[in-house]
């Protein structure tokens, strides 16, 4: 449709205001990996990277998503007394179907399948030695049934049950990934496995979608908030007994495409869900042939020795995890980034305010699981305690990266509706190259959030009060009738 001439005008324009002009995504924050790892396991994920053609970020955040729910209940961190946590994160790769998610993420998943291998084949001979015995007990059994058939009818005290007859639970076999499961089978594996496990989902969108469909009911919701935190859950099922999980660690990760996310951002509810992932959004890493390839023996090595790592039994009997503790001078800098993290909130509301609420925890989780990354790459002895340099490399990492990478993710769900309907009205106009517009052209269009003229008039007063656009006074209709409603553009808006 032609745009109505314009009705003549002081062509004198001031300067656009320019938080409308500006990209509305930040820049990505740089990672520097050796700030954060020992050079062997730096050099690691640097070849990966390039091998699988996705930017580092993607790769280091996928090695420290699976090395802390490798870790899971074998060992858990103290600040101090009364605070633990889990190694348990939550990483959510962000990015475009080109940006190389899955194949970062197949770079950490590989070696841990391949450990998770030979764990299912070692328990798969025991399975057969369990059967075999099991099938053995059912002779046995039956025979006694018959000589106890035998005694009752003659009179005689029929004979106790041979302990043959009892060979107990099959053995559990290992998972250390799913891809998907219910609540109900993540619970079977949990109450025999009780280290924890890893949830990989190449596309987190279907997965978080279904949560916010059944924010109001069901417990699935309730499982995974306690699963984050490694607390007691008890899962219900359908006609058998409910299981308790003393400690439902489940360490997640996967991919979103930005479009998803966006939508996910204006429907999340206010439980904190959404904001337990660290969000990761990379620039794209270059287009070019993979010059070298990843040292394979030595990430399967660092996964070895991570699962070489055991729960720890009590004088009950029971398994626990073992608690690595603060030295006082990182209980210091915890003090200190406790009081920086306070100032972070004053500034910030809704989804942001959420994520940075949960940084002290984040980062005491990122402090052990750097402290094990040493070890595990075989450049000391397992971490006795949590000192300055492992929190201080956590501190950092969360300061200097997770925190920008956050307002980046999350920057379109803090800004106000009415400004977003606005910028998403400034790009319309740049995108059809109007110097002039109508609200029927507008509405014509029917795009998202501005096809009513209840959402429509918001965004316009916004973008006149920018000066980006002015009302141009047409003539009366002479049918009679609603004025048709002109708008002049900014030249500035087209320039920029």
């Amino acid at each position: 449709m032609t745009a109505p001439e314009l009705i003549p005008f002081t062509p004198n324009w001031p300067e656009p205001a320019p938080r409308f002009l500006r990209p509305e995504l930040p820049p990505a924050p740089e990672l520097i990996l050796r700030d954060m790892l020992t050079a062997p396991l730096a050099q690691w994920v640097e070849q990966a990277a390039e091998a699988k053609g996705a930017p580092v970020d993607y790769v280091f955040w996928s090695l420290l998503t699976m090395a802390g729910a490798t870790i899971g209940n074998a060992r858990w961190v103290s600040p101090w007394g009364g605070w633990q946590e889990p190694p348990v994160i939550w990483g959510m790769c962000i990015g475009l179907p080109s940006a190389g998610k899955s194949p970062a993420l197949d770079a950490v998943m590989q070696p841990l399948r391949k450990a998770e291998r030979a764990l299912r084949e070692e328990a798969q001979a025991e399975v057969k030695e369990w059967e075999d015995k099991a099938e053995l007990a059912k002779l046995i059994e039956a025979a006694w049934k018959e000589d106890a058939k035998k005694a009752i009818k003659e009179g005689d005290t029929p004979p106790e049950r041979p302990i043959g007859c009892n060979v107990g639970p099959p053995p559990h076999i290992p998972r250390l990934v799913v891809s998907d499961a219910t609540i109900e089978r993540l619970g079977d594996i949990l109450s025999r496995q009780p280290r924890g496990i890893l949830l990989m989902r190449d596309e987190l969108a279907g997965w978080l979608e279904n949560m916010q469909r059944y924010a109001g009911g069901g417990n699935d919701r309730p499982f995974w908030l306690e699963s984050n935190g490694g607390r007691s859950f008890s899962v219900e099922r359908m006609g058998r007994p409910s299981l308790t999980i003393d400690r439902l660690t489940i360490g997640m990760l996967g991919g979103i495409q930005p479009d998803r996310l966006k939508s996910l951002l204006f429907k999340a509810d206010d439980d904190g869900l959404l904001a337990r992932f660290v969000p990761i959004w990379p620039e794209p890493a270059p287009l070019r042939r993979p010059r070298i390839s990843a040292d394979e023996s030595f990430i399967n090595r660092v996964v070895e020795r991570l699962l070489s790592l055991e729960l720890v039994t009590d004088e009950n009997e029971e398994t626990r995890p073992w608690t690595v503790s603060f030295a006082e001078d990182a209980c210091e800098l915890m003090d200190t980034f406790r009081q920086t993290v306070r100032q972070w909130e004053a500034g910030a509301e809704g989804l942001m305010l959420s994520f940075i609420g949960k940084l002290p925890g984040l980062v005491a989780r990122l402090s052990l699981i750097l402290g094990y990354f040493d070890y595990a790459a075989g450049m000391g002895e397992e971490p006795t305690q949590i000192f300055a340099s492992e929190f201080g490399r956590a501190a950092h990492l969360v300061e200097t990266y997770i925190l920008p990478m956050a307002r980046r993710a999350y920057a379109e769900a803090e800004i106000p509706k009415d400004e977003r309907a606005a910028r998403r009205l400034l790009g319309i106009i740049r995108e059809q190259g109007w110097k002039n517009f109508t609200t029927r052209q507008v509405m014509r269009l029917d795009r998202s959030g501005l096809g009513r003229r209840a959402d429509l008039d918001p965004a316009l007063a916004a973008l006149e009060e920018a000066d980006c656009i002015r009302p141009v006074e047409t003539p009366r209709n002479p049918r009679g009738g609603r004025p048709e409603r002109l708008y002049a553009v900014n030249p500035a808006v087209h320039r920029r």
